[in-house]
């Protein structure tokens, strides 16, 4: 008797074992995604379709080990809008040069068979895509061969959408926890700022400018209202100028309008464009800058007639920080960052680029290099 009941427990334990190096059994899990559609995927999902290679830049948090496991295509925008980050991944995980890549749904470059050959769990887009996505009935086709579709969003409404993003995300992935531990780790960075702000009596926030993407063209001056890099403004204790004259998330200003308005802080958007402007006069901010072209660069556009006459200009108070801040969950390091230019004193001790090597370290499967913001020369 005893020998058979050693024979079971052996057996027993070999089948736990067993069952634990198994991947998870899918199971019909019904999830809703930022525009409030309820869709049904089979979960955890194994095979998914990135409908922006940025997205990466929270999937990689979730699966920092092998950050590309699951990823059977994405969108060609990394290698393009983020070169540098894309170079760091490709040196780690050289296979993804082979990665199948599809052109954005707003061009109509999105490849719908090759999706549907591709068998994914699901497909993400970025709520950008919606309406490009309806009028080519992607949804209804995918659905028709039993592809999901979910969309997130990290770029149009980031304030309200980044965290249910995350969330979502880290539910399909079966990484509800570790989600969580990037939300709280994020909303307590947020949170150093906020916390300090709120109990300075009468807070005198600085007028700021802010352009995106500057010397992307020859034209100033594209800018943000009232969310994404506006939000951070307004979160860091400043005023954002654009504010009251773009009544969504992106638009422009008029240069007079700047002028008239004669900011305190001028804070400008720079990334690598060299795949799409070459030899523009953009600030190629991301992971190893050069710092001296990045400032040299910085101050060629601060000579421009929108800001040349600002205290801003006069008072070296001209930045630029990584444009993809806009459009992935590190914006807390962005606001860590600006909040320190705009109250100098106040956030004397508030080190960003710590806080971005810290995310780095606990969540990214990429070593750390800086090279995210620059503030011109003092004269």
């Amino acid at each position: 008797m005893q020998f058979l009941r050693a024979i079971l427990g052996t057996a027993m334990l070999a089948a736990s074992l067993l069952a634990a190096s198994l991947p998870a059994f899918a199971e019909k899990v019904s999830v809703t995604d930022v525009l409030g559609r309820n869709v049904e995927v089979e979960a955890p999902v194994q095979r998914v379709i990135l409908g922006e290679g940025r997205q990466m830049y929270f999937v990689a948090a979730l699966d920092k080990d092998d950050p590309f496991k699951r990823v059977v295509g994405w969108r060609d925008d990394l290698p393009k809008a983020d070169p540098d980050s894309y170079k760091q991944y490709l040196a780690r995980y050289p296979q993804i040069a082979k990665l199948p890549s599809f052109g954005g749904m707003k061009e109509g470059a999105f490849d719908i068979e090759q999706a549907i050959a591709l068998k994914p769990d699901v497909l993400f887009l970025n709520v950008e895509a919606k309406v490009a996505s309806d009028e080519a009935s992607l949804v209804e086709k995918l659905a028709s061969v039993g592809i999901p579709v979910v969309y997130v969003d990290f770029r149009e409404k980031p304030f309200q959408n980044t965290e249910p993003s995350m969330r979502l995300i880290g539910k399909l992935f079966g990484k509800e926890k570790l989600a969580e531990d990037f939300i709280t780790f994020r909303a307590n960075e947020i949170a150093r700022v906020t916390d300090r702000l709120a109990k300075v009596p009468n807070l005198k926030r600085p007028l700021v400018m802010l352009e995106r993407a500057g010397g992307y063209s020859d034209d100033c001056c594209m800018s943000f209202g009232n969310e994404n890099f506006g939000k951070m403004v307004e979160i860091a204790g400043g005023k954002n100028f654009a504010s009251d004259l773009i009544p969504g998330t992106f638009g422009t200003v008029n240069p007079e309008a700047i002028v008239a308005a004669n900011p305190d802080v001028v804070i400008i958007t720079g990334g690598n464009w060299g795949a799409y402007v070459p030899g523009g006069a953009w600030v190629g901010l991301g992971p190893g800058t050069d710092m001296v072209e990045a400032r040299r660069k910085l101050t060629g556009l601060a000579a421009r007639p929108a800001f040349s006459q600002t205290q801003a200009v006069r008072n070296g108070r001209v930045h630029a920080i990584w444009h993809q801040f806009y459009n992935s969950p590190y914006q807390f390091v962005a606001i860590q960052e600006i909040a320190k230019w705009l109250h100098p004193e106040l956030f004397a001790d508030l080190d960003a680029d710590a806080t971005l090597k810290t995310l780095h370290e606990r969540f990214l499967p990429l070593p750390y290099e800086p090279g995210y913001w620059v503030t011109v020369a003092r004269k």
